[in-house]
């Protein structure tokens, strides 16, 4: 499926026009062109590759789903790809999707998976009817702040479950395997949101640096996207020691309850070694005390019970049981 659409003077004039006719809209003056193809086959991009004169290199990037980030620079025209984080109704765990865009000097054309909601792009675009206004730049930044945007909300439900992982620490009890399975999870979703934020860093960077020159106003809404980008970096840092101090006090926790188990299976022990160790000492075959004598029974039983009791207080007072 494609997508297009045609500005003339920020002006918008046509939608979902044939991808023939994309050459035809930039033989006009101050027209400006979108053409969007959801997973396309080889022989859809390369119909437009070869309208637009895209490089084959470019072409073959695009259709690689595990690209790395990157800005690639052509001879007519500009290469950008990157990862936009979606996030799953049922569970909230983030995942990838692979958007890469040709930006021509008149033309912009978005490659993306069906899972990509490019009507997201689309209402910002026609909310701020300005960035057509300043043409194909103007179309970019829409995309990669709906792009950053969608970042910042995937880091903020995380940071959500993080808090929500923390209140688990301190919970009385034993040490659940919940606690342990929802820590790998953060972990693992932490690390697919960084294969996205990380590497939008560059590529915002050299955006900036090429097409954000300091009069131009639209130049200061890239800084600003660089800010938000940035903003999206620290936070993930932040979180990787968060989930990464949580596992260690999780390991700590669960030490220290190990300890307090094994130090009352060691008091208890103790305890009923005591009667243990009196009875096999007084079944021996050599006369006790009240051998033979109705109080001899009485005595090895207060005998028994004093040093029970004495060692119970002593572990109670050290905090044992």
């Amino acid at each position: 499926m494609a997508r297009t659409r045609g500005w003339r003077k920020g002006i918008l004039e046509a939608e979902n026009f044939p991808l023939e006719q994309v050459s035809d809209h930039l033989e006009r003056d101050d027209c400006v062109v979108w053409a969007d193809l959801t997973s396309p086959d080889l022989a859809d991009l390369k119909l437009v590759a070869d309208e637009l004169g895209l490089s084959s290199l470019a072409v073959e990037d695009a259709m690689t789903e595990h690209e790395r980030s990157k800005v690639d620079h052509y001879p007519t025209h500009l290469f950008v790809t990157f990862s936009a984080v979606l996030i799953d109704s049922d569970g909230g765990r983030p995942r990838l999707a692979r958007v890469s865009a040709f930006v021509l000097p008149r033309a912009l054309v978005t490659v993306r998976p069906p899972d990509f909601d490019i009507e997201v792009v689309v209402r910002a675009w026609d909310d701020a009817s300005d960035l057509a206004e300043y043409g194909v730049r103007g179309l970019l930044y829409g995309l990669l702040d709906v792009v950053v945007d969608g970042q910042l909300e995937a880091v903020a439900v995380l940071d959500d479950r993080i808090e929500d992982v923390e209140d688990m620490l301190f919970v009385d009890g034993p040490a659940s395997t919940d606690l342990q399975r929802f820590t790998f999870e953060l972990r693992r979703g932490l690390a697919v949101l960084r294969k996205a934020v990380v590497p939008m860093r560059d590529v915002v960077g050299t955006l900036v640096r090429r097409d954000a020159p300091s009069e131009d106003p639209l130049g200061e809404r890239y800084r600003d996207l660089e800010d938000h980008v940035l903003r999206a970096v620290d936070a993930t840092d932040h979180m990787r020691d968060l989930i990464t101090t949580i596992f260690e006090t999780g390991i700590s926790l669960g030490d220290a309850e190990l300890n307090q188990v094994v130090r009352r299976l060691s008091a208890w022990a103790a305890i009923i070694a005591v009667p243990t160790a009196v009875t096999g000492f007084y079944g021996q075959n050599v006369p006790y005390p009240g051998y033979g004598q109705w109080w001899g029974f009485l005595l090895s039983t207060i005998v028994t019970l004093l040093l029970a009791g004495g060692f119970y207080w002593s572990f109670k007072r050290r905090g044992w049981l």
